[in-house]
């Protein structure tokens, strides 16, 4: 506690009410929270198995619970939950979900799954109109919209048909015996909602909640958050108005407005003291932001000294910018004997890292990139990857219904909710149930025949992953469910070429891997956790030396010594489709955050012109710039400046170069 300051320690210890602790950026809140935490274990006894802190993302509950751990190395026995609100959702239900009608083992369908089905019930291959059903349906599940309210809510020809297929949606999941992401919040509130008694049971069980980012909370969540609170509203929410950048996903910044008005009895506490940014870099935050209604006046300070002042570099073009930001980056990494590891680049949107990556490539310089797809996200592999896991685990659902209907077999959805109603009243996984003769009862044998095919060639199939090298049995299935075919019929050819590339490499790697690890087919797909591989990549990618690359929206939460914000221009930030009054403040707090990334320097750069296909566009610096106020800021470049520019990093870091390798005066020199 010594070392926390005032306002910290205030919200650590405050707890005769519902408290908003208002973090800014860098303010210490995670260690607010977990030090809460074990204040609450070890100064007011409550038991840990009572607390409950719910946070957006795995990674950000797995830091939080390292650091509970090392708080209470003392203690054994039960830990404090600490989950996201999904994890917390799913929790829930596989505990409760038999009063909603649905069986502990339901299945949960990612999106993929989920966009498979959508595309069933809109009857269309316009993955662009699927896409676009998929999300609004989504949305409305957030913001608590029924079926029958979407049908009086629809605007326009796609939230129509959003609308006409949402029912079916819905009915079709619960013969499945599954739910998608946004059920597993939205389900909890029916429940709690419909059965009281269940609601009372949780809300005794969790004593005490403390909330996470709670900015980014939509119109589900905050419902969910009251109902388990109840009339004691015990609860600690922690979030920051001025990074509110999730709108466009649901997270609503209404239910910060909506606290004083839901809970009268709410104290504020502000954490200003920034413990990351340089005064520059927050002055320059804090003028910026000052442009956008505030919620709750705060104003982030620091003492971490003055700093140097903010770059703003003009580029002639895209290209440009990129070898530009490349150079500056290289000049200053010499100058100031850093790490690639010091270093951020951030943008908007992802199509711009291609020339920065393009130069870094070049340059031969180390970088990750946050927010891309890895490549076990892709479809085609998922596609395989449910064959795999069926193999391993007959009562996988999900993968059941993927490997069945990938590729397209004779078997329809209508067969399938047959399947899934059968599987639900015998408790049983749908694998098990399409063989059983009560379901034969049911279905007619047209509809029986592809599904009895199916379930003995994996029978026969998984016999030999058992048993066999796992190469010769993957090839095998590719060839016998026909995959190559079946993309190159729905895909154009490109699309397919590289999708089946993508099979192939898939398919080696695993054979390689069961060469190496003398492991069979089942014994790979049990051991090694495919899905969770992207996760494993990043957490190892802290490590590396390395750039990272990263959108403004991946790189919340994080920070970095040194960042370079890319293609600050009118059209990209703020986008060009977000110029709307509420839309532009979201854009704004979007500056805002890739500002207040920086530790130590912040390097902004524009272009004149941008090629867009063929054409070259004019651009203008974004308004952004000058709502920074412009005494901290150093602009170069443009027209007639740039070339120069660009000869005097050269100059620099040849100079550099030199002194190094005693060309020059150097250290003690006396120069």
């Amino acid at each position: 506690m010594a070392e926390l300051n005032p306002p910290q320690r205030e919200a650590i210890r405050y707890l005769d009410g519902p408290l908003l602790v208002l973090a800014g950026a860098g303010s210490g809140k995670t260690r607010v929270i977990t030090q809460k935490i074990a204040y609450l274990i070890e100064d007011c006894d409550f038991p840990p198995a009572s607390i409950a802190a719910i946070t957006f993302t795995n990674k950000a509950a797995r830091e939080m619970e390292e650091r509970v751990g090392s708080l209470l190395t003392h203690r054994s026995g039960p830990s404090p939950l600490i989950s996201t609100f999904h994890s917390l959702g799913m929790r829930l239900l596989r505990q409760e979900c038999r009063a909603l009608g649905y069986k502990p083992g339901f299945s949960i369908l990612d999106a993929t799954d989920c966009f498979g089905l959508v595309g069933e019930l809109t009857k269309t291959v316009d993955k662009k109109v699927v896409r676009a059903v998929q999300s609004q349906i989504s949305s409305w599940k957030n913001a608590l919209v029924s079926p029958d309210a979407a049908v009086s809510v629809a605007q326009g020809e796609t939230e129509a048909l959003a609308a006409r297929v949402y029912r079916d949606y819905e009915a079709t999941l619960k013969a499945y015996q599954a739910m998608d992401f946004d059920d597993l919040i939205g389900l909890p509130v029916r429940l709690f909602e419909e059965h009281p008694d269940v609601c009372e049971r949780w809300q005794n069980k969790l004593r005490y909640l403390l909330v996470d980012e709670y900015q980014d909370t939509n119109a589900c969540q905050y419902r969910l958050l009251k109902l388990l609170t109840g009339p004691r509203a015990m609860f600690t929410a922690v979030g920051d108005d001025d990074q509110a950048i999730y709108g466009w996903r649901g997270a609503d910044i209404e239910n910060l407005r909506g606290l004083p008005r839901d809970f009268p009895k709410l104290k504020v506490i502000k954490l200003e003291q920034n413990y990351r940014s340089t005064v520059r870099i927050l002055k320059a935050a804090n003028t910026l932001i000052a442009h956008n209604e505030k919620l709750f006046d705060k104003t982030l300070w620091s003492d971490l000294g003055i700093g140097d002042p903010i770059t703003v570099t003009v580029c002639k073009d895209n290209e440009h910018e990129g070898e530009s930001v490349v150079m500056r980056l290289q000049a200053h990494k010499f100058e100031n004997r850093t790490r690639f590891a010091d270093y951020a680049i951030l943008y908007r949107s992802n199509h711009q890292a291609r020339t920065i990556e393009q130069y870094l490539r070049d340059a031969r310089i180390p970088y990750l990139i946050s927010g891309g797809q890895s490549f076990f996200d892709k479809a085609e592999i998922k596609d395989i990857t449910s064959y795999l896991r069926l193999l391993a685990n007959s009562d996988d659902d999900p993968a059941f219904i993927r490997a069945v209907t990938t590729p397209k077999r004779g078997v329809g959805t209508s067969t399938l909710e047959v399947l899934g109603r059968y599987a639900g009243e015998r408790h049983i996984s749908l694998f098990a149930a399409l063989f059983e003769e009560g379901f034969a009862q049911r279905v007619g044998a047209r509809q029986l025949e592809p599904l009895l095919e199916f379930g003995e060639f994996m029978n026969r199939l998984e016999w030999r992953a058992k048993k066999e090298p796992a190469g010769p049995v993957l090839a095998d299935l590719l060839a016998a469910i026909g995959y190559e075919r079946w993309l190159f019929d729905h895909e154009e050819a490109r699309a397919a070429e590289s999708k089946w590339a993508n099979v192939q490499e898939f398919a080696a790697w695993l054979t390689k891997k069961g060469d190496e690890d003398g492991k069979t087919l089942v014994e790979l797909t049990q051991t090694i956790a495919l899905i969770n591989m992207l996760e494993k990549k990043n957490a190892d990618g802290g490590e590396i030396d390395a750039v990272q690359l990263s959108t403004l929206h991946a790189s919340k939460g994080l920070e970095y010594k040194h960042v370079f914000l890319v293609g600050v221009e009118e059209g990209i930030l703020p986008h060009r489709e977000s110029t709307a009054p509420d839309k532009l403040e979201e854009e704004r707090r979007l500056m805002y955050v890739g500002i207040t990334r920086a530790q130590r320097s912040l390097h902004l750069s524009y272009c004149e012109r941008r090629k867009q296909a063929k054409e070259w566009i004019p651009c203008e610096p974004s308004r952004f710039i000058e709502e920074m106020g412009k005494e901290d800021l150093r602009i170069s470049g443009g027209k007639q400046s740039a070339p120069p520019e660009k000869q005097e990093v050269k100059k620099r870091f040849g100079n550099l170069k030199a002194m190094l390798a005693g060309g020059g005066p150097g250290p003690g020199s006396g120069s």
